[in-house]
């Protein structure tokens, strides 16, 4: 079986590396096209994926529309000259092009309610539409849902085992309070007009008066007095650090559902939300949901409230979301094989 997958963001690396080593060892030939941004390629190289990359990462809106044709061009090509039986990407207009363009069968994976315009040009050209149960858009008859989370491709127990030797490499100890703090560019279509984080300097200065190690992973730049908490870690030991610490603080959904199958309590301050989301905070309660104007003293109260909550507390919520939920690689893999041959007869 030949594949194309296509990556435009470091979450779909993550996503899909699992998927491809099975695919690989199952024998199916698979062709990776990555667009650049943020870490991708670090993470591609990291993983020792082996992929061609068709487009450099936009420096403005017009260049992003350019950006866009090219890449479109360029994954139609490449479609054309390797005659896929499957095409899979998350969120990608390009890839349900390509297919309904070349033939083959597309599936788009997605979780993210608002990325109207991207969806709205992606979903009528793909064959299916996989998303989670708690996805909160009915989709019809091409939507497929599942009980799971995009995080359970490559952070479900079968697929992640954390190492511990990340604690020394951040200079953490074991029995140190950690707060990973994660702020985002804002730079996505589906960021344009939103907002997380206030007053990162106070917040960070008052968890460390309480003897709390705060560690900032950032794609924007940080003031210069919180810039000793950046992290300067591999990017793919991140989940290592993320298992062993005691909270994520952050504007990145992605990594709060990251950290809550991981059974470290998240909460995410956004203007944005998502079924996943809400089904992680309101089911199994471990991400807290917070607006961006939230009071800073309402913050700081949901901080010390989790960060005193037992950690027996968080395991056995992590077992009753991983005893609800699957492992979404083999899940992707089994699906992938009978659409295709589905398709195929």
């Amino acid at each position: 079986m030949r594949v194309l997958i296509t990556i435009q963001h470091p979450a779909h690396v993550h996503f899909f590396r699992p998927i491809i080593e099975k695919f690989n060892r199952n024998g199916d030939d698979v062709r990776l096209l990555a667009r650049g941004k943020d870490i991708v390629e670090d993470l591609l190289d990291s993983y020792e994926l082996d992929y061609d990359l068709v487009a450099k990462k936009p420096t403005s809106m017009v260049s992003l529309l350019v950006n866009q044709l090219k890449y479109e061009y360029h994954i139609i090509q490449q479609a054309r000259t390797f005659s896929p039986d499957l095409l899979l990407a998350i969120g990608e207009p390009s890839i349900a092009h390509a297919g309904t363009l070349v033939g083959g069968t597309s599936i788009v994976f997605t979780d993210t309610e608002h990325a109207t315009l991207q969806n709205s040009i992606t979903f009528p050209f793909a064959d299916y539409v996989c998303t989670p149960e708690t996805y909160t858009e009915d989709l019809g008859e091409k939507q497929l849902r599942y009980p799971g989370f995009h995080e359970l491709s490559y952070l479900h127990p079968d697929e992640f085992s954390p190492d511990p030797t990340v604690l020394d490499k951040v200079g953490l100890d074991s029995d140190d309070t950690a707060v990973i703090l994660r702020l985002v560019s804002w730079e996505a279509v589906h960021d344009i007009g939103n907002k997380g984080l206030d007053r990162v300097a106070k917040l960070v200065s008052d968890l460390e008066a309480q003897g709390v190690r705060v560690l900032i992973t950032s794609e924007a730049d940080l003031p210069s007095s919180v810039e000793h908490c950046r992290v300067n870690l591999p990017v793919h030991e991140m989940h290592d650090l993320m298992y062993y610490a005691d909270l994520l603080l952050g504007e990145s959904g992605t990594m709060a559902i990251e950290s809550a199958v991981l059974g470290t309590p998240s909460i995410f301050v956004s203007s944005l939300s998502a079924g996943v989301l809400d089904e992680v905070e309101h089911e199994y309660q471990l991400c807290s949901q917070l607006p961006p104007d939230c009071a800073y003293d309402e913050l700081l109260g949901v901080i010390e409230g989790l960060l005193d909550t037992p950690d027996d507390t968080w395991d056995a919520r992590r077992k009753a979301l991983l005893d609800d939920k699957i492992d979404v690689s083999e899940h992707v893999l089994e699906l992938a094989g009978n659409l295709s041959k589905s398709r195929a007869n």
